[in-house]
């Protein structure tokens, strides 16, 4: 087969992938994280295997291990964390209203610093800032009620999930070995690095995302029930699990921090202001310079920009579960190119056609004469019968 040919058979079936993702993406959500959950379980259950645990049980010993840390999480972080979560829904408004009041006792002093024209520039962009904030936590909050947090979805991830992750984890290395012999045997080895690289990548990903939100949890958490914020505990929360999308964390955490901190500590609020506006600088630069690229970055190699954007397409096409395959596609995505550019350096297109070995000049010469020799035709030869015949 050609590489041209290649080319095409590979992009058609990425194409149907990506639109059977797109056909069925209201109804993956519980599929997509039995996968993940099956991918990282996988090694634990070959090694109770190698211990001589049957599969099955193994299977089932590493669910209902994994099942047990979620339960014990849940049932000592729900009661904290849901009365903070409904007091600070509660009183976000409150903390918004008195914010404009303060903006507007502060009126007289921004007239004389800034005049009045700038200073009601300035008081304008502060009000619109903070309407449109209210209203795109509204309509994200309405998104999430209306899509991911159903009593269906959640039916769905709570109980399909560990029935998905089990069957595939009794079958996974049966699995493996049916991709494995579909593999065309002449780039059968190629495949196999290829498919390596993008299993290391994947693993990295995932295990790197979720080290990367624990930290970060913990983090801003514990910063800011230190400092004495206000639902500080529940903002660490929501700062840090909503960190697998590149600055949407931090930037939501920040945002409601300095507002209720604002508020909170009026008028002697410098201190503490500056204490919050710290935990959140040494939180970003953390983030940015020590985990992501230890724990994500070195496995997917791919600029923030780019990952960005992909969060983004993906949660347009696909949704939440969009959210959930973006930065694992991603890496894929930038494994495959990678071979792709290796491929091309290597490629005539790229180094151009090979040059022909030079030529002496006496060859050259001698080329017409060799020719002119070729091209006469050779002398008649005399038969035995024909000298007979004279």
């Amino acid at each position: 087969m050609t590489l041209r040919n290649q080319v095409l058979v590979w992009a058609a079936f990425s194409l149907v992938a990506i639109l059977l993702l797109w056909v069925f993406r209201s109804i993956l959500l519980p599929f997509v994280v039995g996968m993940a959950l099956a991918y990282l379980l996988n090694p634990i259950v070959n090694l109770l295997s190698r211990l001589h645990f049957p599969r099955p049980l193994g299977s089932a010993i590493a669910l209902i291990l994994v099942i047990a840390i979620f339960l014990g999480i849940f049932l000592m972080l729900v009661p904290l964390v849901s009365t903070q979560v409904a007091g600070l829904v509660l009183r976000l408004p409150n903390y918004i209203a008195d914010l404009q009041q303060l903006v507007q006792e502060l009126a007289p002093q921004f007239n004389d610093w800034l005049g009045p024209e700038r200073a009601a520039q300035f008081e304008a962009s502060i009000s619109d800032m903070i309407g449109s904030g209210v209203d795109l936590a509204g309509s994200i909050t309405a998104q999430v009620a209306q899509s991911s947090i159903t009593v269906l979805n959640t039916i769905a991830v709570l109980f399909i999930t560990p029935v998905v992750a089990f069957y595939l984890l009794l079958d996974w290395e049966g699995m493996v070995k049916r991709v494995d012999d579909l593999l065309p045997r002449q780039h059968r080895e190629e495949i196999r690095g290829v498919l390596g690289q993008i299993d290391r990548a994947m693993a990295g990903v995932i295990r790197g995302q979720a080290s990367v939100i624990v930290v970060l949890c913990i983090y801003y958490s514990t910063a800011l029930w230190l400092v004495g914020l206000d639902f500080g505990i529940a903002i660490g929360l929501i700062g840090g699990l909503l960190s697998f999308i590149p600055y949407v964390g931090f930037l939501i955490g920040f945002a409601l921090s300095m507002t209720i901190a604002t508020v909170q500590f009026w008028p002697d609020m410098w201190v503490s202001f500056f204490i919050v506006l710290a935990v959140y600088v040494v939180g970003q630069f953390l983030e940015s310079n020590v985990l992501y690229p230890k724990l994500v970055g070195q496995s997917i190699d791919i600029n923030p920009v780019w990952l960005m954007f992909a969060l983004f397409a993906f949660a347009l096409l696909f949704g939440f579960v969009g959210l959930l395959l973006a930065v694992p596609l991603t890496a894929i995505a930038g494994v495959l190119t990678r071979y792709a550019v290796h491929k091309y350096q290597a490629s005539t297109l790229y180094l151009g056609e090979p040059d022909l070995p030079a030529v002496p000049a006496a060859e050259l010469r001698a080329a017409p004469a060799a020719a002119a020799a070729a091209a006469k035709p050779a002398p008649a030869r005399r038969t035995s019968r024909t000298r007979s015949a004279k």
